[in-house]
C-alpha cells in the first residue's frame, strides 16, 4: 500500500496526514462521531482532537501517531484511498494553491521565491508558516493551511522561505468569485450593559448543535440545505460577533460529512455573509 507507506513517512518527519477518496474528498465522520456526539471539536493550531476509531472529522483527523495510521480502520481507508492529503497549518506551512497558468503567472510576478509542487493543472506554492485557509483569494488561487488540507504531491524543488506579508493580505480581499453586496451597519443584539443572550454558552450551542443535525439529516439536495443552513446561523449570530472559528469549523465538518469539500464549504458560507451584508 503505497499511499500508507508515504504517510507514515511524512508522519515520521512531523507532517500529519490523512487519505483521500475519490473525488479528493476526506472520508467524513464515522458513525460514531455522527452529530458530534463524540464531542470531537477540531480547532486552529492542531489536527483534530477525537478519539474515535474511524477516519473522521475529516481535514482534522490528520495525525503523525502511526499506530493510527496503521490500524485496522485507516489501513482499510488506505486501500480506498487515492491520494494522501496533509494539514499543513499543524505542519506549520501555507499552502498557494494556483490552479491554472495564469495564477501562475501572477504568483511569479508577485510573490516571493519558495518551495513549488507541481499539480495537475497549477503549482503549490508553500511557505513557512501558518494562517487561516481562504478559497478563491483572486482567480485561481487559494490559500490553504489551518482547518484544510492539500494534497501531497511530492516535496517539490526550491527552498521554503517564509510566509510573505503578501500572502497574508491576500486573506484580507474579498473573493473574487463571491458578487459584491451593499454594506450593511452590524446592529448590536441588545443594547445596554446586558451580556448579549448569543454569548449565553447554552443558546448558541443548542443553535449549532441545530444547525448541525439540520445538514446531518439532508437526504437531498445537500448543497442547498449546507448554504440555507449557514444562511440561518449568521442571521442568529453574524452581526454580534459571538461565533468563533470552533463554531465554523462544526458546521464545515457537518457539510463535509455529507461529501461537501472544503471550498463549497468557505463559497457557501461567503454567499451567506455576502446575502446579509456581514
Amino acid at each position: 500500500m503505497s499511499h500508507l507507506r508515504t504517510a507514515l513517512h511524512l508522519a515520521a518527519a512531523g507532517v500529519p496526514v490523512l487519505p483521500l477518496r475519490a473525488g479528493k474528498a476526506p472520508f467524513g465522520n464515522c458513525r460514531t462521531c455522527a452529530h458530534n456526539v463524540c464531542g470531537g471539536r477540531p480547532n486552529m493550531k492542531s489536527a483534530g482532537p477525537c478519539r474515535c476509531p474511524g477516519v473522521c472529522h475529516a481535514w482534522a483527523a490528520a495525525t503523525t501517531d502511526p499506530a493510527v495510521l496503521s490500524s485496522p480502520t485507516w489501513t482499510a481507508a488506505w486501500r480506498r484511498a487515492v491520494s494522501v492529503a496533509y494539514h499543513p497549518g499543524a505542519a506549520g506551512v501555507t499552502v498557494v494553491d494556483l490552479d491554472n497558468s495564469a495564477a501562475v503567472a501572477w504568483a511569479r510576478e508577485t510573490l516571493p521565491a519558495t518551495c513549488v509542487v507541481e499539480t495537475t493543472r497549477g503549482e503549490h506554492w508553500i511557505y513557512r508558516g501558518a494562517m487561516s485557509s481562504h478559497n478563491a483569494v483572486r482567480p485561481g488561487v487559494d490559500v490553504k493551511s489551518t482547518m484544510s488540507y492539500a494534497r501531497w504531491l511530492g516535496p517539490g524543488t526550491g527552498t521554503m522561505t517564509a510566509l510573505p506579508d503578501a500572502v497574508r493580505a491576500l486573506a484580507a480581499k474579498e473573493p473574487s468569485v463571491v458578487r459584491r453586496a451593499p454594506q450593511a451597519t452590524a446592529v448590536p443584539a441588545q443594547a445596554g450593559d446586558r451580556e448579549c443572550r448569543h454569548r449565553t454558552p447554552a443558546y448558541l450551542d443548542r443553535g449549532i448543535a441545530m444547525a448541525e443535525q439540520r445538514i446531518t439529516e439532508a437526504r437531498n439536495a445537500v448543497h442547498s440545505t449546507v448554504y440555507r443552513t449557514f444562511l440561518a446561523v449568521l442571521s442568529a449570530h453574524g452581526r454580534c460577533g459571538c461565533l468563533t472559528d470552533v463554531h465554523i469549523a462544526r458546521l464545515f465538518t457537518a457539510a463535509q460529512a455529507k461529501g461537501e469539500s472544503p471550498r463549497h464549504c468557505t463559497d457557501a458560507w461567503t454567499n451567506a455573509r455576502t446575502r446579509l451584508g456581514l
